[in-house]
């Protein structure tokens, strides 16, 4: 008659099997499904970011010459499901674009690895002019965004996402009182949750960059996580660009030459404004 398995295997060596087998099984209890480390994959032409941001106003497309607000857990508009919380000073989308950037260096890279880059260099890829100025204003947007708490709730994450937009820039050796020649920037890992594998939208870049940074910006942000947009109403556009004008006329002139200039550079084919609801076609 053939023997038992378990009567041929010493107790001993049995008993560190079982140990193992119940180490395994708790480690998938805690760990069902491993953590994801890098971003998705996209081509040089594109840029992208989660959609709970796009369809937000966390970005907002105030004029520049409107001073920005400081911000204390404060709830930001979003279009559709979901809830967004934020700490800081006021981004714009000249801060979107400075971040879209950085999450495109960042994509091949493993969750929360430094990227670097020149000012040059990165001034040049969102082309902005190659001065001074530019690398001041590109180190501002960079200090502004490192000083933010953001946290997303969506049904889609299944819980609350919470991270700092830029956990660590350096910029500066303080030994030798200058400016170090490559910057160094930390993209947030949980940033990664947040994109998955398909909660996300495309955008062309060459486009984004040819569209008059502000409202024209951000619908593109906004069309651009809809494959066939529904139509919205004007004030909707409003609070979801973060906008403040009071003057219904103004407004709607306002999204107007936003909608041509999206026309202009081929994202839309036609759009229409009837009774305050707006409606394009994306080409």
């Amino acid at each position: 008659m053939a023997k038992n398995i378990n009567d041929i295997i010493p107790p001993a060596m049995r008993k560190r099997a079982e140990d193992a087998e119940k180490r395994q099984a708790l480690t998938k209890k805690i760990h069902p499904v491993p953590r994801q480390e890098f971003l998705p994959f996209w081509p040089d032409e594109i840029r992208c970011l989660p959609n709970e941001l796009l369809r937000s106003a966390l970005f907002t497309a105030k004029n520049r010459k409107q001073p920005r607000e400081n911000l204390k857990d404060a709830t930001i508009f979003m279009i559709g499901g979901g809830r967004i919380t934020y700490r800081g000073e006021e981004l714009r989308q000249d801060d979107e674009t400075v971040w879209l950037q950085l999450i495109h260096l960042a994509k091949e890279q493993q969750a929360g690895a430094f990227v670097e880059f020149t000012p040059y260099a990165f001034c040049k890829a969102i082309h902005w002019p190659l001065k001074g100025q530019s690398y001041t204003r590109l180190k501002e947007s960079l200090q502004r965004m490192v000083a933010t708490g953001l946290s997303v709730y969506s049904k889609r994450l299944k819980k609350g996402v919470t991270l700092s937009m830029i956990p660590a820039f350096e910029w500066r050796d303080m030994e030798k009182e200058a400016n170090l020649p490559r910057w160094r920037v930390q993209i947030a890992p949980q940033l990664v949750e947040m994109f998955g594998d398909v909660h996300f939208s495309r955008m062309e870049w060459e486009q984004r960059l040819e569209l008059p940074v502000g409202l024209a910006t951000w619908l593109h942000g906004y069309l651009a996580s809809h494959k066939e947009p529904y139509p919205i109403k004007l004030e909707t556009i409003k609070k979801g660009a973060g906008l403040t004008t009071e003057d219904k006329s103004h407004l709607k002139e306002l999204v107007e030459s936003a909608l041509q200039a999206l026309k202009n550079v081929n994202f839309l084919s036609d759009w229409n404004i009837e009774d305050d609801l707006v409606s394009v076609q994306r080409t």
